[in-house]
């Protein structure tokens, strides 16, 4: 699915085209994206960013990219970056609207200032932990302030100090003057500024009171001429502190508008709790391709194309829910069994030595990329030889009911190449396997006898002469549970991360056609998954493959 594929109908759209009707923004849909730069953006901001990008290219709108960048503590250019890498790989473009909400902190300070003056903002100078003590809570009212009744002249020369420096963190707090009794308790004088002295990536140390997201985030909404201001459905209850603020400045109206975030089984979706994960080193790093994360994806190889299929059949609606990660998984190796070339690779290598083979000979055989495309015309030529790899699990000494691959006087057929019958083994001194030897039929090229007979296992093989060297990388579900967030008393969500999440196989084998292959290029390695080199691996080091899906479609298991 591209970008241009894109269709949304849903009670967001069913709202712009009333105000269409109306005429209220004259037609325009202009939406934003407005992430915090403390983080990378995981597949919960997929569903925002392609909702934001997708809605207003439906309606031959725009969409800015405005960073939330209100908070210097945790907030990082390396993240600002990686945001943008995120966007441009799932196939959207702000143009030139790429805006900061410190574009805006003279703007909001003026506004700030306006407040002040309307008596309709007052400097504070409850602590903390008072603050949260006033609020009340979500069934008792909280109580005015000290400050509350502060003369508006000595809240500006207090505010005006604030900014100077003069205060220390912590210290004191600009606050609405709402209503403290109001049954929404974000009405309940909300803070509009704290004091921070702390370097923000792009203003330095002009700055040490910053603005709250609550009063930057509709501001900056109307300087931009911003229409339809999609958020997560936590902001439905801050929605009317959006429009007081808005209407209090007399200022440009745009209208908000919540959604259900999307909730994913086996994940978790907090930015905070996915730093702590990285952090403690369960991951390495961001870009971890165990991670929810969109570079930990695109690094995993997973395309773009699904991600956002999948958010469109994951649609928008106004009920938070779960959808369970196999939906993904299933959508993702749809998309890669149609568009992922065929190779061969040992995961795990024994070596197959065929006596009867021709010592010095090699043979190549013409392999189709794509078998199961009949009309598909590409394919390359992978090299056959006397000694070969194949997987451990391809023989078994003694086998067990059922096992159809090779056996001690057993025969099966190498895919794509000839039928082979095992005829001893060599082990160790300690009695472990070392090879299986084999004979070979060679009437039977291409894997049909001509004598007709059958057998009933085929594997897969590479020869050993002409094998890649590399490593393989396999995932499993970093949370086995499929909601970790939900835990019994006295638990926390680490406790339930997986520690043998990554398996590490050091000496598997390649056919040498995967030479050069690039990151981001997805390969089925038949009977074993799909794979893609690893973008992080050292140049000059043995390749690393990274397992991007494996073949089984739990998904689809669960649909019969």
């Amino acid at each position: 699915m591209s970008v241009k594929e894109l269709k949304f109908d849903n009670f967001i759209t069913q709202i712009i085209d009333e105000h269409n009707v109306s005429g209220r923004f004259g037609g325009r849909v202009h939406t934003r994206f407005p992430p915090e730069p403390n983080g990378y953006l995981h597949i919960g901001h997929a569903k925002a960013l392609i909702a934001d990008f997708g809605i207003a290219e439906q309606y031959g709108g725009l969409t800015n990219l405005r960073y939330d960048d209100t908070n210097p503590v945790k907030e990082d250019v390396e993240f600002v970056d990686a945001i943008k890498e995120d966007i441009r790989w799932l196939g959207f473009d702000w143009g030139d609207r790429e805006y900061y909400a410190s574009d805006y902190f003279d703007q909001l300070y003026e506004m700030a200032l306006q407040m002040i003056r309307q008596g309709k903002a007052y400097v504070d100078e409850l602590s903390p932990d008072e603050l949260r003590e006033y609020r009340g809570t979500l069934t008792e009212p909280g109580k005015n302030s000290p400050w509350r009744d502060r003369p508006v002249e000595e809240s500006l020369a207090l505010f005006e100090r604030m900014r100077a420096g003069e205060f220390p963190d912590g210290s004191k707090t600009l606050r609405a003057r709402i209503d403290m009794a109001s049954p929404n308790i974000n009405l309940r004088d909300p803070v509009m500024y704290r004091i921070l002295h702390t370097p923000h990536h792009r203003t330095g140390d002009k700055w040490c009171i910053y603005p709250m997201y609550d009063w930057a985030h509709g501001q900056s909404d109307s300087l931009e001429g911003i229409t339809h201001s999609m958020c997560s459905l936590e902001y439905e209850n801050h929605r009317p502190l959006y429009d007081w603020f808005i209407e209090q400045l007399g200022i440009f109206h745009p209208q908000q508008i919540e959604f259900a975030r999307l909730n994913i089984t086996h994940t978790v979706m907090s930015k905070r709790k996915l730093r702590l994960i990285v952090e403690q080193g369960f991951v390495d790093g961001w870009t971890d391709p165990r991670m929810p994360t969109l570079a930990g994806m695109r690094r995993r190889g997973y395309p773009p194309e699904a991600i956002l299929e999948f958010i469109e059949t994951v649609g928008l609606a106004k009920n938070d829910s779960f959808v369970d990660i196999e939906l993904l998984e299933h959508i993702v190796r749809d998309d890669l069994n149609i568009n992922s070339k065929r190779r061969m690779a040992v995961l795990r290598p024994l070596k197959l030595i065929i006596d009867n083979y021709p010592e010095g000979q090699t043979e190549t055989f013409e392999v189709k990329d794509f078998p199961q495309d009949p009309e598909s015309s590409g394919s390359r030529g992978v090299p056959f030889g006397r000694e070969l790899w194949i997987e451990q699990d391809d023989f078994m000494e003694v086998p067990v009911p059922k096992y159809h691959r090779l056996v001690p006087g057993g025969e099966v057929r190498l895919m794509n190449a000839y039928f082979v019958r095992a005829t001893a083994v060599e082990k160790d001194a300690e009695g472990n396997l070392l090879a299986v030897h084999c004979t070979y039929d060679p009437d039977s090229r291409g894997g049909n006898p001509a004598d007709g007979r059958k057998v009933k296992g085929t594997i897969h093989w590479v020869a050993a002469e002409t094998a890649l060297d590399a490593e393989l990388h396999l995932y499993e579900q970093l949370f086995p549970d499929a909601y970790p967030e939900d835990l019994p008393e006295g638990e926390v969500f680490t406790d339930h991360v997986n520690r043998d999440s990554l398996v590490v196989l050091p000496d598997a084998k390649l056919e040498p056609s995967l030479a050069g292959a690039a990151p981001g290029e997805v390969y089925q390695f038949v009977r074993n998954g799909y794979f893609t080199p690893d973008s992080a691996s050292a140049a000059g080091d043995k390749p690393v493959w990274l397992r991007t899906i494996g073949l089984v479609d739990t998904w689809a298991k669960m649909q019969k």
